[in-house]
């Protein structure tokens, strides 16, 4: 088939990759999100698929909104016989939707109906999931509720962060994503509605919900550290200021520290919540780079009774 590709971060590439490199399909042109300021210099700087397909001699497009008339235009006149799209980060309107004959094709990175949203990735790590995968569907007008053509399970792993869970599923769902576009195109492979049952919700997490409770349990101050990881960042407050958590872990046998009560040991940093302690091993202070939670502890001279949260 002929495919114009949309997608837009670094996670989006492996199935550009794949689709590239597959020899059965022409990989016509891609569409990805409008050049953004980045560093500290805030220069524009082209998405992360922008410059592999420029790499490939892929023609790109950036319309500000998809129902551009230029973009429309353009995609009427290359006319892809279906759109796979991986994290594209606009919605489509029905104009452009009806552009290929096959439609649009997403790679959601969830087995839906479970986590339909924005950071479905985060949410599954937050909630304690076991299990996830990703799943192309076919794209409607309502939020990722279209018919399913296929999944890919994976196992959510107890020390996963979402960034680690991410990249894995990046990779298993350019190939789910490849096979689906080679069933289309054969004629094996019909979409299946999604069940009425099951439907969670994952909007984009905020800066707000990152903010650790430190009187909830252990486990759920892991999970938010985890799934806020590496972005937007758990976080908490000590001394007034904000303290970001890269990574901590459990410590069940510890229960003698009050909820955001610090105890400070030689190479050791932990923190009481609602149950048990969770043990900081790094840490980020404002303006400073990411670094050990003890060398932190020592740099601060935490003094006893000192708390996180206040």
């Amino acid at each position: 088939m002929k495919l114009v590709f949309a997608g837009t971060p670094e996670v989006a590439v492996p199935a550009l990759d794949a689709l590239i490199a597959s020899g059965r399909h022409e990989v016509a042109a891609v569409v990805t999100r409008p050049d953004a300021p980045a560093g500290r210099g805030r220069r524009l700087v082209a998405s992360p698929v922008a410059e592999r397909a420029a790499e490939a001699g892929i023609e790109v497009l950036k319309p500000v909104k998809p129902r551009d008339e230029g973009f429309l235009a353009r995609l009427r006149e290359i006319g892809p016989d279906c759109c796979p799209v991986v994290a594209y980060g606009a919605l489509l309107p029905r104009v452009a939707l009806d552009v290929p004959a096959h439609g649009w094709v997403n790679l959601h990175f969830s087995l839906l109906p479970a986590w339909r949203g924005a950071a479905p990735v985060q949410h599954a790590v937050m909630a304690g999931d076991e299990i996830t995968g990703a799943s192309t569907f076919l794209i409607e007008e309502g939020l990722d509720s279209g018919p399913v053509y296929g999944t890919v399970t994976e196992e959510v792993r107890p020390t996963d962060t979402s960034g680690d869970l991410l990249t894995r599923l990046a990779f298993a769902g350019s190939g789910l994503l490849l096979a689906t576009m080679d069933g289309i195109e054969d004629g094996t492979l019909k979409a299946v509605p999604q069940p009425a049952d099951g439907v969670t919700l994952a909007p984009k997490i905020s800066v707000e919900n990152a903010h650790v409770d430190w009187s909830a349990p252990a486990l759920r101050v892991d999970r938010v550290v985890r799934g806020c990881t590496p972005a937007p960042g758990a976080w908490t407050v000590f001394r007034g200021e904000r303290l970001k958590l890269v990574h901590a872990a459990p410590v069940p046998e510890r229960t003698d520290l009050t909820p955001g009560e610090l105890s400070v040991a030689k190479n050791n940093v932990y923190v009481g919540t609602g149950s048990y302690a969770v043990e900081l091993l790094w840490v980020q202070a404002q303006g400073k780079k990411p670094m050990r939670a003890a060398d932190w502890a020592r740099g601060v001279r935490i003094s006893s009774g000192e708390a996180l949260g206040v």
